[in-house]
Formats: structure tokens, sequence, C-alpha cells
């Protein structure tokens, strides 16, 4: 075909190709009596409950106590420098009554202020009502006004392949919106948090989505998204979110205390491994060998021996020592357990409770107000170190402002090394207030000065 041929065709087409082109871009919602699938009106409910949050942190210019002295900084006029930093992450709105927003720990961690903006614009300030750095959830509340919330689904009820759509503010991008499947639950092992029970997924999951939702098509809450496995520093489609049930029970746990009271119940376990099954007698690796009991625990007054598989919890099968880990985790101090574990190849059923682990501390408010808000221990030696043990610490109570946490060891007051319970109330008075706190927090040694 010559060139002049090819040129007459493409005139001749040129009119069907033109009309083709402005029938699409008005192409009706329906063709051939079908809706065309489209995820808009779904997101359209539930884009309003979505908020981006940003932060501002407050730089220290010297780790010095007097230089965090805020009369010592007037007097000398030293500057006290802050950052701001926007589109930290994502956060969502489940509860419009009561105004509370759902959120991860990382991305308020370290923060003085807390900023909220709204899908319609609106900027609020935000209240930390709890966190949990265990499980990377917070709670913040805003003005209850106007609000949108996003219904929770069981997150229990999500299958391997089931669509989902992840709503958030990637580098940010405000209100971006990716798709993908269910592609992995019930990841464990990842050392992303101290519980975990992740909902994988390759929706797309960038900087800033952490806190965002995760919601099914029905644009129901089924996952809070938190973290991506980036070997390279991009998203290669492994994202994690955490499942609503487990939100759900930190979130009742943070409005009611403002932290999470965890129980103890007194038992090591490991992984049923492939040579154990035909020694123990049981039928697959499902479930968790106990490999000690506490003595005086609440494992112990159970009934539960050493050598035991623990199959189920409550009814759910327990399908690793991590998966048994995570429920234990999040259960409430006071809650019973139903066991049914298998003991020399035969089944049995065990009840029991979740234990106090902080039943014999006393509050802070008994030593001294500046300590209201926490819990303190008998004097003990661990690793051959004397110190007071902290239990739980009320977000923003006294204690909390002074720096303290669950899990701190209280080695000085005011410069004084310390005895006993009764030494802590002795310095509090005698100095008329609390100046300094050194304490150990894991393998650092902590001075803590209040501001």
């Amino acid at each position: 075909m010559t060139v002049f041929q090819n040129l007459i065709r493409v005139c001749l087409l040129l009119p069907l190709l033109l009309s083709v082109s402005l029938s699409d871009a008005g192409l009706p919602a329906i063709i051939d009596g079908q809706p065309l699938p489209s995820l808009a009106p779904m997101l359209e409910r539930a884009v309003p409950a979505v908020v981006n949050i940003s932060t501002i942190s407050r730089i220290e210019t010297a780790e010095h106590p007097l230089l965090q002295d805020p009369v010592f900084r007037r007097f000398f006029a030293i500057p006290e420098e802050q950052r701001k930093n926007h589109s930290l992450g994502s956060g969502i709105i489940v509860d419009a009554k009561r105004g509370l927003v759902l959120t991860n720990h990382h991305v308020i961690a370290k923060a003085s202020e807390i900023e909220v903006r709204l899908n319609d614009g609106r900027n609020l300030v935000a209240d930390l009502v709890g966190a949990d750095p265990d499980t990377d959830v917070a709670v913040l509340r805003i003005p209850a006004k106007d609000l949108t919330a996003l219904p929770l689904a069981d997150s229990d009820a999500l299958r391997v392949g089931d669509f989902v759509v992840a709503i958030g503010n990637p580098f940010g991008l405000s209100q971006t919106v990716t798709s993908g499947i269910v592609s992995g639950l019930g990841r464990t092992g990842l050392g992303i948090e101290g519980y975990e029970n992740f909902i994988q997924t390759d929706a797309s999951i960038n900087p800033g989505n952490s806190g965002g939702p995760l919601v099914n098509l029905r644009g129901e809450l089924v996952g809070m998204n938190t973290a991506i496995l980036a070997p390279g520093g991009g998203n290669i489609g492994i994202g994690f979110a955490i499942p609503t049930n487990m939100a759900r029970v930190i979130m009742e746990q943070l409005v009611e205390h403002g932290a999470v009271r965890r129980g103890l119940f007194g038992v090591e376990v490991q992984d049923v491994t492939g040579e154990l099954v035909a020694a123990l007698n049981i039928k697959d690796r499902s479930g968790a060998l106990v490999t000690s009991v506490n003595k005086g625990s609440a494992a112990a007054e159970a009934g539960l021996r050493e050598g035991d598989v623990i199959l189920t919890v409550n009814g759910k099968a327990v399908s690793s020592s991590a998966d048994l880990r995570n429920r234990f985790g999040l259960l409430r101090v006071g809650e019973q357990v139903e066991l049914e574990i298998i003991r020399s190849g035969k089944p049995r059923r065990l009840t029991g409770a979740i234990a106090d682990p902080y039943r014999d501390y006393i509050p802070g408010a008994r030593l001294s107000p500046s300590l209201a808000g926490a819990l303190f221990g008998e004097l003990d030696r661990q690793n051959g170190i004397p110190a007071i043990p902290v239990g739980t610490v009320e977000t923003n109570s006294p204690a909390w402002n002074a720096g303290l946490r669950e899990g701190d060891r209280l080695l000085q007051v005011n410069d004084q090394v310390i005895d006993d319970l009764r030494d802590i109330a002795r310095l509090l008075r005698q100095a008329d207030g609390l100046y300094s706190l050194r304490v150990q927090r894991g393998d650092q040694l902590l001075l803590l000065a209040r501001r």
C-alpha cells in the first residue's frame, strides 16, 4: 500500500476515531444494563473519616538538668527551639460522638503538640488520650463537632485474597488511595512491635500512611496501616496493618485507663517443632509447648504443667508461641481464661484468670503528689542493682510529666540513693519537691529532671 493510500485510509478513519474518543469521554454509568465497577461511592463515605496528623516537637539544646529548668532558661535568655514536622502520619476517626481518633504511637511519640487536619480543611488541636508502644497504638481526642467515623469490621473474618483499600497521606499527599488484596494474616516475628499479629497487604503503603485505615470494599475498618518491608527504602508491595480487633481492645483500655493494663499468666512457651509432634503424641505442629510455669502464678493456679501443649485460648486456636503471647497480652487483668491442652497425649480443659502483675505495688500519690499516677514496688536487686521497680504510669500524670515510664527502675531521688519506698517520701518531703530522678530503663541509665 502506497503512502497516498495510507493517507486516504487515515482520513477515512479519523471521524470514526473522534466519535469513539468523544463517546468514551462521556462514558455512561451503565453499559448493557450493568453499572460500571467503581470504589468511588465507598470512598466518598470513608475518606472524611481519615485525617492528617502533624506534631510539634521541642528540641533540647542541652542535656544538663539546669538547662531544662524553665526559670533558669528565662533568666539567662536561653531560647527554646521548636521544630514543626508536617504530615508525619495519618489517623482514623473511630468515634464521632466522642471525637476519638486512632493512630500509631510512633506517629505522635515525643510530640508536645498534636494537630489534626480534617478532610474538610479544618485544623484542630488534639489531646493525647493514651498510647501503647508495645502495639504501636495511640488514641487522640478532638472536638466532636460534625465528624464522620469509620465503622469497625471484624478483622477475624478476613481471608487471604480479600480486596482492601489503604487511605492516608503518604509524602504529604493528602487523601491518597491505593488498593490491593490481603496477602497474609497473623504475621509475627518481624521485630516491629512487642506484640505482632499483622495483616499483610500488597496495597501501596508509604511514609505518611502510618496510622491510616485499611478498609474493605464496604468501607469498614479492618486494619490500621503501620509498617512496610522495604529493603531498598521503597515500597515493594509488602505492607503491614494492625488488625481492627487488636486495635479495638487496646483503644478501649487507653480510653478507660490512659494506659494498657496487661495482666500476667506466668508461663513460658515455645513453638511445637516437627520432632516434638511424635514425642508429645499430638496430631500436628499447632499450639504452644509449655516449658516452665512460674511458682504461685495464675498458670500454676489453673493447673498448667511443664510439657503441656496449649491448643486453644477461649475457644480460639493457638498457632504458635508468639500467637499465644499476643492473646495473653490482649487480655485484661481478672479476665477468665479457658484453655484446651494436650497432656501426655490426652486432651484436657483448664480454667484460670489473668493476674495483676502490680497487685502488691502502691500508688505514687501515697509517697508524694509529685509521683501521682505511677505504681511503685518494693526494692529489689535485679542484676545486683538495688532499685524500686515502676509499674504502670498514667499518661499526663505528675509521674508521667516527671519522665517516669512503666518498666523503669528507680535508683535515685534528688541525687540521693534510696533504700526503700519510705526513703522516696522522706527525700521529697525534705526537699519540698522533686528535682531529679535517676532511673534504669532497659540497658540505659537516665537522669530525669522535672521541667
